[in-house]
């Protein structure tokens, strides 16, 4: 067996001669006193000698001891689970099944080692068992090797990564076995130098395989060992301790009453404590520089995080051996780990020690070391360890306050405005521990006075310094919910804080400032509320949690302490600080926490009537929006019916609105009065009692003052003069939106009659028209007030106001009409996608600071999102979207969020009309770009890069499932290829259309396509395509080539089809090793020959295409069966096409009679090739395969991949027509990308297969000279094939611009061609059955 590597010189290896066993009775020494020899060596299994083969302790070669069957131990002769099983079970009488062992260990030590090795071998999940032969004669690194050739690798699961309910426990159990086993075995059985050798070297050499399992497994187990032995020195280390101080009280004893005896009992018992210490010494020795100074930097988080968990125990609990920098620096070094768990683990282990303030003095030069580190882990990315920084970092400061530096603390303080809620309290009682707990001697003295004289007074002012200086006003709900959990009686001393409003200063007290008393009133509403509500503020935690009764106790107390107090004390509040808005704002909430019965139950109805009193008046003297918008919350919290007061509080509110409604009314006539000019008074007058109006319209029913009439008066009277202050018209289509809403709630709640709601209906077209009017507004306030309002009332009257069986509502119902739609669109156009400079600029300098910069990002964010969430809910078409569609790359910074989930949601709705609007999007900057620069722009041009990248973006939107946007896919090609043959070149066809370069944009989507999908978009490609395109191959039509390339791309094979984009009805293809069918295939008729493909789209019965002329039907000779698909594979019905109608050519009646005549002497059919290619070539009306696939060959391959001829109606020999290596598609990268781009050369076009006696090769190569021979005589011998070779002949003869060289073998030719370039294009050669063509 292999030893522990670093294992030091003094820890040498038993060797043979060295184990020394007289009996098993040595076992049976309970004190320890056996004679051992050899102290100090290491833990390694050496060879047993050949008497110690013959020996197993029970004196005989009987392989197990009493009650022992095949090496288990035996009870009442069953046999007992192994140790693996029993662990696995988790039986919680774990110390009776290492008895059990050890009993077994007493009766023979091999059997049960080789149980508790294969107890090891189990655990890591391996299925190889280790035999006592293996056991007798391997060494452990063979016994190694041997279990890794056996373990089972098709999983990467063991035990202790295993999910699922009998794994649960199991690493618990795994651990407690380790720990009994050498706790019930600490006396007598470790120290035999055997058990804890072979132990011990075995797992050292599983820690260090390559195998995860076992490296995993044995860490854990050796740690655990680790820990059971440091635990076993401590207890030696408590006995020599105690065995010293009883010797040395008996030696310091009088020579009388000194027991000699007993003096030499003490010394001999220290004298075996030592060695028995120093054994366990060498034992954790070899497992520290075996194990963990190995494997705490393992490759794998977990076995690290181990590692440093257990050395944070050993620390802890033997700290006088561990705790020292030797150590210390493992976990120092550790908390620069990559894995988050790992640097917990050390956090953790480092706060057991900082904890108990002792040890303190052996951390200094650790804490002198670390301390930076430590205190930048408060902003780890990882929440837990943060968290656990800011802990450790607090028992830091308990331990000593000098540590830590200001700076330090800083670091720390802000974490408690931290949104994660773990954090921030942490945060927070750090803070609390650094600046609250500390009380000076003085304070002792006034701990039972109350109010502004009591102990808290200067901790609360504490706490309002702080909030200023950290400078997050708005962040006052943060500060007290991070600090609510460490600092509740100090919080909820609202008695104290309101003294400290209230009350004068006492002598010598520095009073509070205007800015300080604002930020005690905020943090006092703060604490109010979260006493009040018991949940986190917004941002913080997931939801409010059902609370325990114990909470639900402590919320009603708090709710009557408040109420208590402030019913009494808020009316003084409120008068004291009436003028200031910011205070009076924060007080007014207070109400809205009150427990309103106190009102009555405690007689508190005159407080109620000051309060009322006070509210009035702030309503009087203020006209800011948020303190009218307070005190009206604060009426609606009041005004609750389930209370007595609410009689009293309606009353002061009607009285209230009387007095505000007539002097509107009364303001209202006098400032529209023909030809007079109102003053600035008068319309001062007249927008604050509007402002106070609208506010109370917003949370209160005041419908029965009938305020319609007087808004839509004077919103008319502005659209006709044009000359109203914004501010009046912005409040004034608030108001009327909210009188609207409310006599919508009206009619929606109640039995309402058919004329309330034609009222309610002409009301709400009224003022959408009005709105509609101030959307061409100058100023752009009173623009986005009427949009923002327009949205919102368009949502609300949409068709979704009849769901939840509200259908009596159908004539509320309100669709725009295409006008307003475009004044919507054109709003969004003009002020939301704008730059921010061009936004500054419109807000006449304004915001020139940061601050303002982001309210106006997120003014035009929600401007954006009232406009797409009518998108969403199909209030106004989803075309509409291409708009804002288009501008998702240039502005995805701001809106990006927005609009990708606009355009998740339109998905959902409508998969086809989403992706036809998302090409439209492209197609609009298409022709914005042809717009700037003209249709000769530079396709590298940032600009249609730009369009590119947003194709591409819009494609990753489409997801991994091609199935589910199969059809959205498909149609957005269908009308990317309209769009781009949309313009043909007014120079003729020979010139691309004019949008062609919109091809290249498409071809972003191409991937999206299934496989099959992708060649019926080539063949509707095709049908905008004339012959002359096909030839092409300017750098202009790089597009057309770029986006055929695409759609040819990934097929079954590196193949090409060999027909064209053409029906070949009744055409199959057979694989070159399948046997040729013995009976002939009959030729289906043409209503037979329909297939899923033909059934692709059935939308439109025909399809004109200007560019391209009609094309016979072309059949190819080549047959095959066709492929069957998957059902979910069929072909979807998008692209309109028109069923199968084949059309004769021009000379059908000469080529029936040929045709006739060739099947007469041959049997067969021919290909003939038309004299005019460029007129005859695509005439076909169908171009759709009825295959559900298309006939797929490589037809460019070597001399000896033959074609054969797979037509099952032929018994000749077919012509092969065969290109050299060089151009074979696997060579052909090497080749110009221009001219030979992946399944280019022949894209899905019919090369040509003839039947002849001959075998004719055709070769292509390039030669820098004109080839010499030009003979173009053809051997007479060819017979019938004559006129059909020669075409072809003449056709590559024009195509590569040089002349043939034919070389004549006994049956076979070849027809060489030697050019100077290669420029090889698709060719509409076919081969014709027994169709008439």
């Amino acid at each position: 067996m292999i030893a522990a590597p670093e294992i030091p010189t003094d820890f040498t290896l038993l060797q043979e001669s060295e184990t020394h066993f007289s009996s098993d009775t040595d076992f049976e020494d309970i004190e320890g006193k056996n004679q051992k020899q050899g102290k100090g060596k290491t833990c390694k299994k050496g060879k047993k000698g050949p008497a110690e083969k013959g020996k197993s302790g029970n004196g005989g070669g009987k392989p197990g001891g009493p009650n022992r069957m095949n090496g288990h131990h035996q009870q009442n002769g069953v046999e007992n689970m192994m140790l693996f099983e029993v662990v696995k079970m988790g039986k919680s009488a774990m110390q009776s099944v290492v008895d059990d062992w050890i009993e077994s260990y007493k009766h023979d030590r091999d059997i049960a080692l080789l149980d508790l090795i294969n107890f090891f071998i189990q655990c890591s999940g391996c299925k190889g068992v280790v035999t006592a032969e293996m056991f007798r004669h391997m060494q452990n690194s063979e016994i190694i090797r041997k279990m890794t050739e056996e373990f089972d690798e098709d999983s990467g699961d063991y035990p202790l990564t295993m999910a699922g309910p009998q794994w649960k426990k199991f690493k618990s159990s795994f651990c407690e076995f380790i720990g009994v086993l050498v706790r019930q075995c600490q006396y007598s059985i470790i120290y035999d130098e055997y058990m804890m050798d072979t132990v011990i070297s075995l797992l050292t050499g599983l820690s260090d395989s390559q195998v995860r399992a076992f490296r995993h497994t044995s860490t854990l187990a050796a740690m655990k060992l680790m820990t059971a032995l440091v635990n076993v020195a401590l207890n030696l280390s408590i006995n020599m301790d105690n065995t010293q101080r009883q010797y040395e009280a008996e030696r310091n004893k009088i020579i009388g009453k000194r027991a000699n005896d007993r003096l030499e009992l003490l010394l001999q018992k220290r004298k075996e404590l030592q060695e028995n210490q120093d054994e366990i010494e060498n034992m954790m020795n070899a497992i520290f520089k075996g194990v963990f100074v190995h494997r705490y930097r393992d490759a794998i988080a977990e076995i690290r995080a181990i590692c440093i968990e257990e050395i944070g125990i050993w620390m802890k609990m033997y700290s006088d051996a561990f705790l020292n920098d030797s150590y210390l620096k493992y976990v120092g070094w550790t908390m620069h780990d990559k894995q988050g768990e790992v640097r917990l683990k050390c956090l953790t282990a480092l706060q057991g020690l900082y904890y108990n303030k002792e040890l303190n003095s052996k951390l200094e030069l650790f804490t002198s070391r670390f301390k930076d580190r430590i205190v930048s882990m408060t902003l780890d990315k990882e929440y837990d360890v943060a968290v656990q920084a800011i802990k450790l970092l607090t028992l830091v400061l308990q331990s000593s306050e000098e540590v830590l530096t200001a700076e330090d603390c800083e670091n720390v303080y802000h974490l408690v405005y931290s949104a994660h809620r773990p954090v921030a309290v942490a945060a927070g009682e750090f803070l609390y521990k650094k600046l609250f707990s500390r009380r000076d001697p003085e304070d002792d003295g006034i701990l039972k006075r109350r109010g502004r004289q009591s102990p808290n007074a200067n901790l609360v002012k504490t706490l309002v310094f702080f909030f200023l200086e950290s400078e997050l006003h708005e962040h006052a709900a943060y500060l007290v919910d991070s600090m609510w959990d460490c600092a509740t009686d100090l919080l909820k001393d609202w008695e104290c804080m309101n003294s400290l409003l209230l009350e004068e200063p006492l002598n010598g007290e520095e009073p509070l400032t205007d800015r300080q008393e604002s930020a005690l009133i905020e943090i006092m509403l703060c604490t109010i509320r979260q006493a009040a509500e018991c949940h986190p503020p917004v941002g913080r935690g997931t939801g409010k949690r059902v609370l325990t009764a114990k909470e639900k106790k402590t919320q009603l107390d708090d709710r009557t302490k408040i109420t208590e107090l402030f019913a009494v004390a808020l009316p003084q509040l409120l008068a004291k600080y009436s003028v200031d808005a910011e205070k009076v704002t924060n007080l007014l909430q207070l109400p809205q926490y009150f427990d309103l019965e106190i009102y009555t139950t405690g007689r508190l109805e005159k407080h109620l009537d000051a309060l009322l009193r006070q509210i009035r008046d702030i309503v009087e003297k203020h006209t800011d929006i948020d303190v009218l918008e307070a005190c009206s919350k604060t009426y609606h919290a009041l005004c609750n019916e389930e209370f007595t007061i609410f009689n009293r509080v309606d009353i002061a509110r009607s009285q209230l609105i009387d007095e505000l409604a007539d002097k509107f009314n009364r303001l209202l006539e006098d400032f529209l009065q023909e030809g007079e000019e109102p003053d600035e008074d008068d319309a001062y007058q007249v927008l604050s009692t509007l402002k106070r109006i609208t506010a109370f319209h917003n949370a209160h029913d005041l419908s029965r003052w009938d305020l319609f009439g007087c808004n839509y008066k004077l919103l008319k009277t502005g659209i006709e003069n044009g000359d109203m202050p914004e501010q009046i018209v912005i409040h004034a289509l608030q108001c009327t939106h909210y009188v609207i809403l409310w006599q919508l709630a009206k009619v929606t709640e109640s039995s309402s009659t058919k004329e309330d709601l034609l009222r309610l209906k002409k009301q709400m077209r009224v003022f959408c028209q009005i709105c509609q009017h101030y959307l061409t507004n100058v100023n752009t306030a009173v623009k986005e007030q009427a949009f923002t309002i327009l949205c919102d009332v368009l949502m609300i009257f949409s068709h979704q106001i009849m769901t939840g069986g509200r259908d009596m509502l159908e004539p509320l119902v309100y669709t725009p009409d295409s006008s307003l739609q475009s004044e919507l669109l054109s709003f969004i156009l003009d002020h939301v996608f704008i730059d921010q400079d061009d936004d500054n600029n419109s807000a006449d300098g304004q915001q020139d600071d940061e601050a303002s910069k982001i309210e106006a990002l997120h003014k035009r964010r929600n401007l954006l999102a009232a406009f797409c969430k009518l998108i969403v809910y199909t209030v106004v078409e989803m075309n509409t979207a291409a708009d804002i569609f288009k501008q998702y790359m240039k502005y995805y910074n701001d809106y990006g969020d927005i609009i990708k989930e606009t355009m998740s949601k339109t998905r959902q709705i409508d998969k086809i009309q989403c992706a036809k609007t998302l090409i439209l999007s492209l197609q609009q900057l298409f022709n914005e770009m042809i717009q700037e620069n003209g249709y000769n722009f530079d396709r590298s041009s940032p600009t249609f890069s730009g369009i590119k990248e947003l194709a591409r973006r819009f494609a990753l939107t489409f997801g991994l499932d091609q199935l589910k946007t199969r059809e959205a896919i498909a149609m957005l090609h269908k009308d990317g290829i309209e769009f781009a043959f949309k313009e043909p070149n007014p120079q003729g066809e020979s010139h691309p259309p004019l949008n062609l370069a919109f091809l290249d944009i498409l071809s972003e989507f191409s991937s999206k396509l299934l496989r099959q999908d992708k060649r019926t978009v080539y063949v509707y490609l095709e049908k905008f395509m004339t012959f002359q395109m096909s030839l092409r191959r300017e750098d202009v039509w790089l597009p057309l080539m770029s986006y055929r390339n695409s759609l040819l791309a990934g097929g079954d094979d590196d193949t090409m089809s060999v027909i064209s984009g053409i029906s070949s009805r009744g055409s199959t293809v057979r694989n070159k090793k399948t046997k040729p069918a013995t009976g002939k295939r009959k030729v289906p008729e043409a209503e037979e020959s329909s297939s899923s493909d033909s059934m692709w789209l059935n939308r439109e019965q025909t399809m004109h295409t200007p560019v391209m002329m009609q094309t016979p039907q072309l059949t190819s000779t080549i047959m095959r069966e066709p492929k069957r698909l998957r059902p979910e594979e069929s072909y979807m019905g998008v692209y309109p096409m028109q069923p199968e109608h084949h059309q004769a050519p021009l000379d059908y009646k000469q080529q029936e009679e040929a045709a006739r005549q060739q099947q007469e002497r041959a049997a067969m059919n021919y290909v003939k090739l038309r004299t005019n290619l460029q007129h005859a070539i695509r005439r076909g009306t169908s171009l759709m395969e009825d295959d559900e696939e298309p006939i797929v060959e490589d037809v460019m391959m070597s001399s000896e991949g033959r074609i054969e001829d797979l037509n099952e109606g032929m018994d000749f020999d077919t012509m092969d027509i065969d290109l050299p290596p060089s151009k074979n598609r696997r060579e052909r990268t090497e080749l110009k990308p221009d001219f030979f781009d992946p399944a280019s050369i022949m894209d899905e076009s019919p090369f040509l297969t003839l039947c002849s006696w001959y075998k004719i090769t055709l070769e292509i190569t390039s030669y820098s000279k004109p080839a010499e021979d030009s003979a173009t005589r053809l051997p007479g011998n060819l017979g019938q094939l004559g006129g059909i070779w020669k075409t072809v002949m003449y056709f590559f003869t024009a195509l590569l611009q040089c002349e043939p060289v034919l070389v004549m073998g006994e049956r076979s030719l070849k027809c060489r061609f030697k050019c100077k370039s290669i420029h090889f294009v698709p060719v509409g050669l076919c081969a014709s059955s027994n169709e008439s063509d």
